[in-house]
């Protein structure tokens, strides 16, 4: 049984999705990819609110690395791909062809582009913390401006 409830972040509201309890989404206002509202079930907050508590502790500055329960919905690839999304460190940033290696196939950089794409937990499957080859801020479906602003407060955070 899905449920959903929408709240209030320094990045515009956001709409929390839990399948049986457990968080399956995070999806941003105009997120490229989001599901259609009708999917996300009846409005409840009440499988959210560690979720709630952990993201407030993170716009705060003060939560680093989530601990919650996950239900990521996708292929296989995309599921090993949004693994190794949390895998990145706070504050840091890989490629997309750094993730390609680490999951054993360097030519993928534009398949992970299309996983991290479609990945339904922003935020807490942190895939603004992926860049484009140069250096440079590549596709993301909650907006470059929100991408840009996300990896400047996580830098900022990490320095205290």
């Amino acid at each position: 049984m899905k449920q959903h409830t929408v709240i209030d972040s320094p990045y515009g509201p956001l709409t929390l999705v839990a399948d049986d309890g457990v968080l399956c989404g995070l999806y941003m206002t105009d997120q490229r990819h989001r599901p259609p509202e009708e999917t996300f079930g009846a409005p409840d907050d009440t499988p959210f609110a560690g979720t709630e508590e952990q993201l407030a502790a993170y716009f705060a500055g003060e939560l680093k690395e989530f601990t919650l329960e996950l239900r990521l919905n996708g292929t296989p690839f995309q599921r090993r791909v949004w693994e190794q999304l949390a895998r990145i460190p706070y504050g840091e940033t890989r490629t997309y062809g750094q993730l390609a290696d680490t999951l054993g196939n360097p030519k993928a950089s534009r398949a992970v582009g299309l996983a991290n794409g479609r990945n339904p937990i922003g935020i807490i499957v942190p895939c603004h913390r992926v860049i484009g080859a140069s250096g440079g801020l590549t596709g993301y479906g909650g907006g470059l401006d929100r991408k840009q602003r996300l990896l400047d407060f996580e830098r900022g955070a990490a320095l205290f």
